[in-house]
């Protein structure tokens, strides 16, 4: 469970913070001033701080320059009224991952609240390469595998981190490419700087050249301060640009340009803004194709293709699944609380028999929720939810009902022939009914929802601002700084 410190003097503001995050499955405590704050992280560091700019004794930057000399790796969020966005936007620069202006809706706050967990868990987390005979017990995240495809990856890791050139890294989803990047900028000389995470995927296409370039104030409507983008944000530090293969045409050559000229320059700006960030890409694309079709640019392939890494899918490396198991069910108990079940050798042969299309990520998923659901007793065959694959001494298959009324609904919807886009059209439905479900089935509680299908809270944000499932509410203060 992600610790949250809140520094704000607002009494109201604490309070309605507190318990709205608490209800989104954080553990939240709250400081009243700048030198109470700071007492806390003396005593035990969270993993985020949120922290207003206006209080009385130390202010919110002041209270952010400690934080940052003492934990660098520490994200900080500082809250700021309109009066003092360019004070946060310095702050911004001097290495706080984000700002946010009062009065501010829960819908964007908890958006930024997940990004910046996400990259404070890749900034501090330990990546282990997994490759001892134990799996390992001090670290919540470890990259496992001892099977010569693996062991190439640990190699080519080594050797690209003493370097500063761009990596591009490849592979099927759920293969561990966000792990990989974690462990080259953990190892870089650069670990001590700023990490930006940026999912091309995740963020809308009219949304994503502002998150990674910033604007400036009127650049369109809606642009009432100039804002600083993740790019920028990140001067001195490391970008990882998630699903490249996704990013829309139109901004390949603005990132072509900073990869050529190291410079980027703001929405509605005309100033050149020069930036030192080194870039790490993924993608589960086959951009050789892509370009093939004209939806990638080759000249960007070559600049971001400078050194290349290749993840092997689960189906590959099999005899890497009993290592697996064996982390996974070490690791899930220990977040549980609980003694290590142990396994079956029926699941055991399950596990290897399955195909995995999902990987790494659906392995661990599996695992995870037998853990939960087999109360304590050692996981068995019948606990392992894998797509409802077929027993060991079975052949055959029955498709059950819920596949014939899916398939019913989409030849109905073919048989019409009405919509050029009903592919994307019915993915979107699908999508839609599983976010709204799962929210439905957790109470409204967004980081429970994220997990139980099995993506990120700012993915799981985003597909809820995609389809308008939003909360009504938002957070005010009583009196804006």
């Amino acid at each position: 469970m992600a610790h949250i410190l809140i520094i704000d003097d607002d009494d109201q503001l604490r309070t309605s913070f507190q318990r709205l995050l608490t209800a989104e499955g954080f553990q939240v405590s709250t400081a009243a001033s700048g030198e109470a704050g700071l007492r806390f992280i003396g005593e035990k560091i969270p993993d985020l701080v949120i922290v207003d700019i206006q209080m009385p004794g130390k202010n919110g930057l002041e209270v952010f320059a400690i934080i940052h000399d003492n934990h660098p790796r520490l994200p900080v969020i500082i809250m700021t009224a309109f009066g003092t966005t360019e004070s946060a936007i310095e702050a911004t620069k001097a290495g706080a991952f984000d700002y946010i202006l009062k009065p501010f809706d829960i819908p964007e706050m908890l958006t930024l609240i997940g990004k910046a967990l996400d990259a404070g868990k890749f900034m501090k987390t330990q990546i282990s390469s997994g490759e001892d005979s134990e799996p390992p017990v001090t670290v919540n995240e470890a990259i496992i595998g001892r099977s010569p495809a693996m062991q190439q990856v640990y190699k080519a890791i080594g050797r690209v981190t003493a370097t500063e050139a761009t990596v591009l890294i490849r592979g099927e989803s759920g293969t561990g490419k966000e792990l990989v990047a974690s462990a080259i900028y953990q190892h870089s000389s650069r670990s001590d700087k700023p990490f930006q995470i940026i999912n091309c995927v995740a963020i809308p296409e009219t949304l994503l050249e502002s998150e990674l370039f910033g604007y400036e104030k009127g650049a369109f409507t809606g642009a009432v301060q100039r804002r600083m983008g993740k790019i920028e944000q990140a001067n001195g530090g490391t970008v990882f640009l998630d699903e490249i293969g996704d990013m829309p045409l139109s901004l390949q050559s603005k990132l072509l340009r900073l990869l050529q000229e190291r410079s980027i320059e703001r929405i509605g700006g005309r100033d050149t803004i020069p930036v030192d960030v080194r870039i790490i890409a993924a993608t589960n694309r086959n951009l050789e194709q892509a370009i093939e079709e004209g939806i990638f640019r080759e000249d960007l392939y070559y600049r971001l293709n400078v050194v290349s890494l290749t993840l092997p899918p689960l189906r590959e490396r099999k005899g890497d699944i009993s290592l697996l198991t064996d982390y996974f069910l070490h690791r899930f108990a220990m977040e549980s609380g609980m003694e290590n079940p142990g396994i079956s050798d029926e699941a055991r042969g399950r596990l290897e028999q399955y195909d995995w299309p999902g990987n790494i990520r659906e392995f661990g998923n599996v695992l995870h929720k037998a853990i939960i659901f087999n109360r304590g007793m050692p996981v068995a065959a019948e606990d392992l939810d894998m797509g409802n694959p077929p027993p060991l001494n079975d052949t055959t298959r029955k498709t059950p009902d819920l596949e014939d009324g899916i398939r019913q609904w989409i030849r109905a919807g073919l048989e019409k022939g009405e919509s050029t886009s009903f592919f994307d059209e019915t993915m979107d439905t699908c999508a839609r009914l599983m976010v709204s479900e799962a929210l439905k089935f957790t109470g409204g509680n967004r980081s429970q929802a994220a997990r139980l299908l099995g993506m990120s809270r700012p993915t799981l944000h985003a597909r809820i601002d995609k389809y308008n499932l939003k909360m009504e509410t938002s957070i005010k203060t009583e009196a804006e700084d």
